[in-house]
């Protein structure tokens, strides 16, 4: 028994209102992907019972997954197994870069820009704006999108994904390394100007807030042990909540981040909990995660790659 950690397990149950589409892309992206991007409908909605998620909330979001060409269906008899769309495994393979990152990007001082340089409606703007707020670029007045080490390249197919691509012939990337660029003032400057910084550090200090008591009991032997179940749900939790506070995150490089920013301190701790919690969650999937077959998959190796470093724990233990 780990009270710290079905406290936040009952925390999220109380919530008035469930993302149950969030939380199950963020299910095949962590469990389902390393064991071949597929699993059986009915197992995913037994896996996600003990969340208070229930068998019509998880079907219509599968659905509307699938309308969104996230997943699609391949009946078997008379299950149906889900599985990840081509274009749905990219975008979960490139999140997954981000999520399980052992560190921050490094920088080579260079800004990335992309300036419009033709007439753009209001709904074109508002449309280009949030497509590059999700590849992490800040914006400089309404007409300079900047990052410092975002992959111009990858960020214009993603406004061709998103069906932008009217646009495109209005866009003009940059790379700018001049000293206007170069001198620490500015770089501040460019950041406090691009990113509201505070608000997300605010962010990490709540994930930190709920997911460290969790960690510190874990740590202590007297904290108990958490059972399969519950470590499973927790990761789902974990993976979910970490996820989403990256969709947010620009990912700036270190040096142009505040000396006591939150980002680093979650980013250690999700680590250490995540891989506290691996070995007893894939227990639990080898037992619960099936395919239409009744097949259960196995995991494959990658999945104890993730977060690893030099240092085991990332706490300054060994």
């Amino acid at each position: 028994m780990l009270p710290e950690a079905h406290k936040r397990l009952d925390d999220f149950r109380q919530q008035g209102r469930v993302q149950a589409g969030s939380l199950i892309i963020s299910v095949f992206g962590d469990a389902v992907l390393p064991r071949g991007s597929r699993i059986w409908l009915g197992s995913l909605i037994r896996l996600l019972e003990p969340l208070d998620l229930n068998e019509r909330l998880v079907r219509t979001s599968v659905f509307r997954l699938a309308k969104e060409e996230w997943l699609r269906t391949e009946p078997v008899g008379r299950r149906t197994d889900y599985l990840l769309t081509p274009s749905g495994q990219r975008r979960f393979e490139e999140a997954s870069r981000h999520i399980y990152a052992s560190s921050a990007p490094l920088w080579d001082r260079r800004w990335r820009l992309i300036v419009t340089v033709g007439e753009l409606t209001h709904k074109e703007r508002e449309a280009l704006r949030r497509a590059l707020f999700w590849q992490g670029f800040g914006t400089l007045g309404g007409d300079c999108f900047v990052h410092p080490s975002a992959d111009l390249s990858a960020a214009f197919d993603a406004l061709l994904a998103e069906g932008l691509a009217d646009l495109l012939g209005r866009l003009k990337p940059l790379l700018a390394a001049d000293a206007q660029f170069a001198n620490a003032a500015s770089d501040v400057d460019m950041v406090n100007g691009a990113w509201n910084l505070e608000h997300l550090a605010g962010m990490y200090d709540g994930f930190v807030a709920c997911y460290q008591p969790v960690l510190d009991a874990l740590r202590s032997e007297a904290g108990g042990e958490v059972d399969d179940e519950t470590a499973f749900l927790l990761r789902v939790l974990l993976i979910h909540d970490y996820r989403r506070l990256l969709l947010r995150d620009p990912e700036l490089p270190d040096v142009l981040l505040p000396t006591d920013w939150p980002g680093q301190k979650a980013r250690l701790l999700c680590k250490e909990l995540y891989r506290r919690l691996l070995a007893p969650s894939e227990r639990h999937l080898d037992s619960h995660l099936q395919l239409a077959t009744g097949e259960i998959p196995p995991a494959s190796s990658l999945i104890h790659e993730r977060f690893r470093e030099d240092d085991p724990l990332g706490d300054g233990r060994s």
